[in-house]
């Protein structure tokens, strides 16, 4: 499969599969960014994405980004297959969980990209539901 990448700061290398077996490739800050202490703040990530009909893309964190004290700020990112204009740059909401500000330096790779297959459900709405309840969140314990 082929996707189309639109970088917007040629400066900075194409992403990339840092191995054999990655599942996702690597994005980058376009910019230098302060990330204020408990503050939330959105990065360019330097690319558009423009994946085949029946695709979409999912935005995480890189394993190594919370050694830095950034967690996605919302766990992660769907990128819907239509979300692939010109100018429909990607970015990466962050938190910052210190006590100080967080300096990241552009070119630093702080997120990553997975590409997935969609699959378009028939939503049918019931009354009932066949299966037998479970007992409600978190019932099997933590052990």
């Amino acid at each position: 499969m082929q996707i189309k990448i639109k970088r917007f700061d040629k400066s900075l290398p194409l992403p990339a599969y840092k191995t054999a077996g990655a599942a996702a490739f690597d994005l980058c800050s376009r910019v230098d960014v302060v990330v204020p202490l408990h503050q939330v703040v959105l990065i360019p990530l330097n690319v558009a994405i423009e994946v085949p009909p029946g695709y979409h893309s999912i935005l995480m964190s890189r394993s190594s980004t919370q050694k830095l004290g950034l967690t996605p700020a919302n766990g992660i990112g769907l990128i819907d297959q239509d979300y692939c204009g010109d100018n429909d740059e990607i970015h990466f909401a962050v938190i910052n969980h210190t006590d100080h500000e967080i300096k990241i330096e552009k070119g630093t790779r702080l997120a990553q990209v997975l590409i997935e297959k969609t699959e378009v459900v028939e939503i049918l709405e019931v009354e009932k539901l066949e299966n037998i309840d479970r007992g409600g969140f978190g019932t099997t314990g933590v052990k």
